[in-house]
């Protein structure tokens, strides 16, 4: 009985309270969530990186939630003062046990303010290489070619050494040709394959010539510029498409032989 008077007496005194509380609570919830939408529809139309887009949203969010809490806090008749003091305490303990966590986020943000690579452009860094679909608070993750992602902590690629592809790259390929080979036309050829592949940007000037006399054959680099996207696809339909003409035009592609001579071979019989 006494349970109960006491249950029935708290809600008697404090009932109002809660409830208004708990309405406060929801319509701060509500109005966080449609500001945030509509802060991020407007920030869509800004000359302005995704990542730093959502660290705005996520602030608004963050403040106007710390708001309401401020407020339910204080109609439940908890001291806002004291409340402070105490997690500013346990802020710092907090702090001091998430230290990566918030080595990750300082990380995070010189990289959305610095922009060393931005989202869609490719990287290479800490032995790991790919197209950067994310670049978050704590992590950037990176997707390869083969649909794999590799997520690094944002600490780890603050003061590493980092190749930003950007948006394109150059193809590094190679086919070998017989020695007795027309190179002028082989050269033709190959130029005349990248002009016609829909792959290849037009706008970078392609570098095609000998790069190297074999033991076998005379060795003829193509390397055109591509889309990051297409760095895979091209290079297939390059070899095939060079292969196929030089074959055509009677351009031998030599295989490597070797030539054995046998020493005192009447000797040794």
């Amino acid at each position: 009985m006494k349970v109960q008077e006491t249950i029935i007496n708290f809600f008697v005194e404090y009932g109002f309270q809660l409830v208004g509380a708990i309405i406060i609570l929801v319509v701060g919830v509500l109005v966080a969530r449609w500001i945030g939408t509509a802060l991020n529809g407007w920030l869509e139309h800004k000359a302005m990186e995704p990542p730093l887009r959502k660290l705005i949203v996520r602030v608004a969010k963050v403040l106007l939630m710390g708001f309401t809490l401020v407020i339910v806090l204080d109609k439940c008749g908890v001291p806002v003062t004291t409340l402070v003091a105490g997690i500013g305490v346990a802020g710092l303990g907090i702090g001091l046990a998430l230290q990566g966590v918030l080595g990750n986020l300082v990380a995070g943000l010189f990289i959305i303010f610095t922009k060393p690579f931005r989202v869609g452009e490719y990287v290479e860094l800490l032995g790991v290489h790919g197209q950067v679909t994310d670049v978050e608070l704590f992590s950037t993750t990176l997707a390869h070619g083969d649909r794999s992602r590799v997520v690094i902590p944002n600490r780890k690629i603050v003061g590493e050494i980092l190749h930003n592809y950007g948006a394109i790259r150059q193809l590094d390929l190679s086919v070998n040709v017989a020695y007795n080979t027309n190179l002028t036309e082989a050269l033709r050829i190959a130029r005349e394959v990248l002009n016609q592949n829909s792959r290849i940007l037009k706008e970078f000037q392609p570098a095609i010539g000998i790069t190297a006399l074999a033991d076998s054959g005379i060795t003829v680099g193509v390397k055109p510029w591509v889309s990051v996207s297409d760095y895979g696809p091209a290079s297939a339909e390059i070899y095939q498409e060079l292969v196929e003409q030089f074959r055509a035009s009677k351009i031998q592609i030599p295989i490597p032989q070797r030539e054995v001579h046998l020493l005192n071979s009447l000797a040794a019989a």
